[in-house]
């Protein structure tokens, strides 16, 4: 069994990092002192995050990268690894949220959320760990699933479907790199105030009639802990399965939702 590799710098991708509980990643990661690749869709919006966090000199670039694409997923780390040197984390976070009921679903809708939700897990997990062999060492990679991948949530099945096919894929994953030195786990935020979070309260305010706050309150009352996750909130449990606290765990999803869903 090979060592996950133990160096004064590690570098880490985040895939899907230009904002919300991507950026708080990649800020928590730079933080942890890691040189961080911020990959994102969005190139522009990945340039300038990068460059009002420091840019090269302060330990990030910015990445592009279609997570719903292998071969971009592939060059992303490719990239990574040879602006820093190394690679030792990938965070799998990119994804999207639809509200289509059960009724409206197309295969159009099906396909669209797959590639990113989960296809992008998947490439980021076989590019992550063929590039941790090819170096050596072990690594962790770290994805992105969802409470409502948890428990299934009222009139979501496709988010909830994607959600619960990533924590699959952690667990069989987890498994089958084991032996390599490669842990794979899971986070599984709650309601976080994202944008991507911002639009779907809006929008279920919107067609229930009703003003914004009606739509964020919908969200909340579920919350043992009352109020809403910030991405900081995420990107501390993002930290601790990057480092070396966690080490003993592997095809574990943590829940990071303020008190939403037990077991």
């Amino acid at each position: 069994m090979a060592d996950i590799k133990a160096s004064d710098t590690k570098v880490a991708l985040v895939v899907g990092g230009g904002q919300g509980i991507g950026r708080a990643a990649v800020e928590r990661l730079l933080a942890d002192g890691f040189k961080v690749g911020l990959g994102d869709w969005n190139f522009e919006l990945a340039q300038d995050v990068a460059k009002e966090l420091g840019g090269k000199e302060a330990g990030i670039i910015p990445v592009q990268v279609d997570a719903s694409n292998r071969d971009s997923v592939y060059a992303a780390v490719e990239e990574t690894t040879k602006e820093f040197g190394g690679f030792d984390v990938i965070v799998n976070n990119a994804g999207i949220a639809p509200q289509i009921p059960l009724e409206d679903i197309t295969e159009e809708d099906v396909d669209k959320i797959f590639n990113v939700n989960y296809k992008g897990v998947l490439w980021g997990t076989q590019a992550a760990a063929e590039k941790f062999k090819e170096l050596g060492h072990g690594g962790k990679i770290i994805n992105a699933t969802s409470q409502a991948g948890v428990k299934g949530n009222k009139g979501i099945p496709l988010y909830s479907s994607t959600k619960f096919a990533v924590r699959g894929l952690t667990q069989v994953t987890a498994r089958d790199l084991a032996d390599d030195g490669i842990t794979v786990n899971a986070y599984a935020p709650g309601i976080v105030k994202t944008p991507l979070m911002k639009g779907l309260a809006e929008e279920l305010a919107e067609n229930a009639g009703k003003p914004a706050e009606w739509g964020w309150e919908q969200f909340t009352k579920d919350i043992s802990l009352g109020r809403l996750s910030e991405s900081e909130d995420v990107a501390k449990i993002i930290g601790f399965l990057a480092g070396s606290d966690s080490d003993y765990i592997t095809g574990q999803t943590i829940i990071v939702d303020g008190g939403m869903v037990f077991h």
